[in-house]
């Protein structure tokens, strides 16, 4: 069964689309079996950016809202290749937003496949802004789930607003219901993110474009996220010391220092292990030094004994003998004679 979910992009501005879309493309993520999973509906699908900034120019409708992102997943045992589900997000956005620029793209990286739609704000048609709300959701989901068991895809009981269940926040869509962690993908998303993120700020922005929000200050001890269902988690709640705030610092740190190739494998030991071997080489250096120090004033080195001289004066000295001079004793003789 899958998930329909609105993100909320913090950043409303031409740079934000420009970033969300660059993430949503990126080859590493759309390949499959060297097949590109990414199209344009109502644009193409590498000018969706230029057609979808001229469109709001067009009715010079350029400020406040520019786009909308939504994520449709899939669990690990959907039975759908990448292509059903690539097709799946075709079909929705033409069903939904007939009117409009559509950018949709499938990621594989992961085990659940998903599409992210990227949705202008401005009708290419009308000039008419898109406005969401509840009842524009609920719309959304029974549309996807009509699609997905036209594909053979089990759906939920249908959802409407006001139905008396336990109270959940509007954007979880009984995430629990449907067998799925919202803590375990915040997990992902952060793994995924750190794939991408040579620093802090870039780690921030790729969070942000798998909609989460990241509160990460200096004068507070945790980071904290908030997902696009409102749900809040601290670092220290992941079940993983991995992701606390004193470990990704010194992730960052470390790849400052040595630099930092997006998506260059780590070691089979993972990165808290490669830390934990730089540390250790340091902490060798470390000890080597203060040994060195608690020696104390060490005896100046020996000087080699160069024997140069010492066999020039030898050979001299049996020269002289053979042509029958007299050395000035014999016991200089004998030691000139042994050195």
């Amino acid at each position: 069964m899958a998930t329909f979910t609105p993100i909320k992009n913090q950043k409303q501005t031409k740079g934000a689309l420009l970033g969300t879309m660059l993430y949503a493309i990126n080859k590493k993520k759309t390949t499959y079996e060297g097949q590109s999973l990414v199209s344009g509906f109502n644009c193409s699908a590498y000018t969706a950016y230029l057609e979808m900034v001229t469109t709001k120019q067009q009715y010079r409708k350029t400020d406040k809202q520019q786009f909308f992102q939504f994520v449709q997943s899939f669990p690990e045992d959907a039975n759908l290749t990448p292509q059903a589900v690539h097709q799946i997000g075709l079909e929705f956005a033409a069903r939904q937003f007939p009117d409009y620029e559509v950018l949709i793209a499938t990621h594989t990286d992961t085990d659940n496949f998903h599409n992210h739609l990227l949705v202008n704000s401005v009708s290419f048609k009308t000039g008419k802004k898109l406005h969401q709300n509840h009842d524009d959701l609920v719309q959304h989901r029974q549309v996807n789930d009509e699609i997905c068991m036209a594909h053979g895809q089990s759906v939920l009981e249908s959802y409407y607003k006001g139905q008396k269940k336990k109270r959940a926040l509007a954007g979880e869509y009984r995430a629990a219901e449907r067998g799925e962690s919202w803590k375990f993908t915040l997990i992902k998303a952060i793994e995924d993110a750190l794939l991408y993120s040579p620093d802090r700020e870039s780690f921030i922005q790729n969070m942000e474009y798998e909609g989460y929000k990241v509160q990460w200050s200096d004068t507070r001890k945790y980071i904290t996220y908030t997902c696009s269902n409102g749900i809040k988690c601290r670092d220290n709640k992941l079940h993983d010391e991995t992701y606390l705030k004193e470990n990704m610092e010194k992730l960052f740190a470390y790849r400052a220092e040595h630099g930092f190739t997006p998506l260059t494998p780590e070691p089979p030991e993972g990165w808290m292990g490669q830390l934990e071997q730089a540390g250790h080489l340091a902490g060798d250096l470390i000890s080597l030094g203060k040994n060195l120090e608690s020696v104390g004033d060490a005896l100046p080195p020996l000087t080699p004994h160069s024997w140069t001289d010492s066999k020039l004066k030898q050979r001299e000295t049996r020269k002289k003998l053979a042509q029958g001079h007299k050395l000035q004793s014999e016991q200089e003789q004998e030691m000139d004679l042994t050195m």
